[in-house]
């Protein structure tokens, strides 16, 4: 498979007649996958920074699959004694029975099943996402853009993966020496060609209007878009 130019194939796990079962099994070896690449890192290095005060965080995480990066920042706030409202919204309604499973009550946190767009309303320091993008559409992507740039107060933050030769080859090597589920194996590998390599990140913020939003690499494999007010 050529990197040269974004695959466009559809990934197993968006399949809408996969059974609740196997999808919760695929999203909880792909949170082991984030903890593994240490993928909230640079998402925690963001709240870091916009969170220069006491005041809560009412934060949105879009596209939150097995809610590992909602439980993840649970722990960063109870470690550094901020107050935060975490909420994620996830089209898939596979997602809401796997991260509630998988979720402690006691983390307070809302999980919904629709779209992103219906929470327009609602008021938000801060829009995350993590491994989303590449799903998107161009056209999807650009509108997800402008939301963000409309509805966070504080800033929002993409976290996704950096489309790259060596990621792409090592990763199923990776996947099978860990084990975890054919679906994975066979996503992982594909959701690295379908990501964006830095220098298309540029006209797609020009193209939802965005012009001081910061794009850059985190290891491992990691390409982030970062916006702060």
């Amino acid at each position: 498979m050529t990197l040269a130019i974004r695959a466009q194939a559809d990934e197993l796990m968006d399949a809408d007649d996969l059974p609740v079962e196997t999808y919760t099994n695929v999203v909880a070896d792909l949170a082991q996958v984030n903890a593994v690449t240490m993928a909230a890192r640079p998402t925690l290095a963001f709240l870091d920074r916009i969170a220069v005060s006491d005041a809560p965080l009412r934060i949105l995480d879009v596209g939150f699959g097995d809610g590992d990066m909602l439980r993840r920042i649970a722990r960063w706030a109870a470690k550094h004694g901020r107050a935060v409202e975490l909420v994620g919204v996830d089209l898939n309604p596979r997602s809401e029975v796997a991260a509630t499973r998988h979720t402690p009550a006691a983390l307070g946190i809302r999980y919904v099943t629709g779209d992103y767009a219906d929470l327009a309303g609602e008021r938000w320091d801060a829009i995350i996402s993590s491994l989303v993008a590449h799903h998107m559409t161009h056209d999807q992507l650009v509108d997800f853009l402008r939301f963000m740039e409309s509805h966070a107060r504080r800033g929002w933050f993409v976290n996704d993966l950096h489309r790259h030769g060596f990621a792409h080859r090592g990763f199923a090597l990776l996947a099978t020496i860990a084990r975890w589920h054919p679906i994975v194996r066979h996503d992982g590998t594909l959701s690295i060609a379908r990501s964006y390599r830095p220098d298309e990140w540029p006209p797609l913020l020009a193209e939802a209007g965005i012009t001081e939003a910061r794009v850059f690499r985190a290891f491992p494999f990691r390409l982030c878009v970062e916006r702060r007010r």
